[in-house]
């Protein structure tokens, strides 16, 4: 594995992930390609040694396949947390399929695709059926895939334990609706080094990545309200009440 392209390198999951593949590579090792739509907004990437950054839209079938010649495998990261059901559809779905054909096209036969817990084509959100049809897409095309599963991912600057820090700093409560949903959340350091292993060694189709503990919506919420010096009453009430409820955080 010596030339891998990642995208969707530039996000949370991303950058831990060029991070602990540069140190398992080491400075000369693996040769890191990460594509951007904004170079500049990423430069705290293109300081790492091994990583080049490409300015690029992923979403042109000859722009994503000219990427993916000449790669040992391709990591995929790219994801969107809320959205209509045709961003969803474009995302979640139409890549995966571009990417699956551009693969063949390259002869890249290696891919790690990152998708979430609870994928399932009767899942109760648009998110987690559209996470199904993109594995699908691509297990379809034969590859050499490994898809990774992971719930609700924290770390420093995520978008879900934050999200709710920064809400009970500015409201004296905070209203909830699956309040008593259960979430295992997982370390980003934690699914990074998972990728980087199913690169390097064999691994099964597919990982799910969760943490040592289950928590309720409700006890994440005050956790990061105590973490953050805010702590702040959780109410249950209708979903059109609730403060944003995000399933995961890429």
């Amino acid at each position: 594995m010596k030339n891998l392209l990642i995208l969707g390198g530039t996000g949370f999951v991303g950058s831990a992930l060029c991070e602990k593949l540069v140190e398992h590579f080491g400075a000369a090792g693996a040769r890191l390609t990460v594509p951007t739509r904004r170079a500049e907004r990423a430069k705290r990437l293109a300081m790492l040694p091994t990583v080049e950054l490409v300015e690029t839209d992923l979403h042109d079938d000859g722009r994503l396949t000219r990427l993916l010649f000449g790669r040992d495998a391709v990591i995929n990261l790219v994801a969107i947390l809320h959205g209509s059901a045709e961003e969803f559809e474009r995302v979640h779905v139409a890549l995966p399929q571009r990417l699956a054909r551009a693969c063949k096209v390259a002869g890249v036969p290696r891919v790690v695709h990152v998708s979430a817990l609870g994928a399932a084509a009767d899942a109760p959100s648009n998110y987690l059926r559209s996470k199904a049809v993109g594995e699908a897409a691509l297990r379809a095309a034969g590859l050499d895939l490994t898809v990774l599963r992971p719930s609700v991912i924290f770390g420093s600057g995520d978008r879900f334990l934050n999200l709710f820090a920064q809400l009970q700093a500015v409201f004296p409560l905070m209203p909830l609706a699956g309040a008593d949903a259960r979430f295992q959340p997982v370390w980003v350091e934690d699914v990074a080094a998972a990728i980087v292993r199913s690169l390097v060694s064999p691994a099964p189709e597919v990982v799910e990545c969760v943490g040592p503990h289950v928590y309720t919506l409700a006890e994440l919420v005050r956790l990061a309200g105590r973490w953050s010096g805010h702590e702040r009453p959780c109410c249950r009430c209708p979903t059109r009440w609730a403060a944003p409820r995000p399933r995961c955080s890429r």
